[in-house]
């Protein structure tokens, strides 16, 4: 029954993920954190799990996106190597970072992000386009910031790397796989960081390497493969405005319940 349910919580990232265009951590962490309470695990690490699982999940799901966009030629490769050096340091830097923040602050930090994609959802606040990727150096300081944030919060990136990409005039399908394939460094940088900094926590459960609780990865990762191509498939006959609406809406109440839960533990 357990399985079951992360299955479950799998389809619904994926099928969102596809349907909307935007990473399964954003479904995948909150929900988690609600599963992992209810199966026991203890307050002071419970955000910690529910991120770490998370990454581990986008590591499988995002090869998949990889070469499907690939095979396409929607990647920019170009952008992927000046960004990588800062996404791999950013990935690591945050998991490492997370470590040092309580469980009930992540839980703030993450309810008050899903605000502000959800807002981003609802009034499409965009900067004004540049000309062309600037150097290697600012490259890599954007991929530095764009991975540990990722990484802080459990997701896969492309929420910061699609506005970041479209700002320099990327075409927005080149955006998207661009997004795509960044996604994979940052989540195996951020998986491995809260595996390794969850070694030394005493009492973890059985089947977890550190932070990563391989029950729920599996399951996850069940429900997210095959589900995600139907959502996209259902994109091109729903209109997507009012689903973007919808959804924003559904980041906001999550996102309450976070901080609410956070503030009161």
């Amino acid at each position: 029954m357990e399985l079951l349910v992360y299955v479950l919580t799998g389809a619904l990232a994926g099928f969102l993920a596809g349907l909307l265009g935007i990473g399964g951590g954003l479904v995948i962490v909150p929900v988690l954190a609600i599963l992992l309470s209810s199966h026991g695990f203890g307050a002071a690490n419970l955000m910690h799990f529910a991120l770490g699982t998370s990454l581990a999940t986008i590591v499988a799901t995002s090869v998949s996106s990889l070469l499907a966009h690939q095979r396409r030629g929607s990647v920019h490769w170009l952008a992927v190597r000046g960004l990588l050096p800062g996404i791999l340091l950013g990935g690591l830097g945050g998991a490492w970072l997370a470590r040092q923040i309580s469980s009930s602050w992540l839980g703030l930090c993450f309810g008050l992000f899903e605000i502000l994609v959800a807002l981003q959802f609802l009034f499409g606040a965009s900067p004004p386009p540049q000309r062309r990727l600037p150097g290697a150096g600012l490259q890599g300081l954007a991929g530095g910031v764009i991975g540990a944030v990722s990484a802080l919060l459990g997701i896969g990136g492309a929420t910061l790397t699609v506005p970041w990409l479209l700002w320099h005039r990327i075409d927005i399908r080149m955006a998207v796989g661009t997004a795509a394939t960044i996604g994979l460094p940052i989540a195996l940088a951020g998986a491995l960081g809260f595996a390794s900094g969850g070694m030394p926590v005493g009492e973890r459960p059985d089947y977890s390497t550190g932070f990563i609780y391989w029950p729920a990865v599996v399951g996850i990762v069940l429900g997210s493969v095959p589900l995600a191509p139907a959502g996209a498939w259902l994109a091109h006959y729903l209109p997507r405005p009012l689903l973007r609406r919808g959804f924003a809406v559904l980041l906001v109440l999550i996102g309450l319940k976070m901080i609410y839960a956070a503030s009161s533990g």
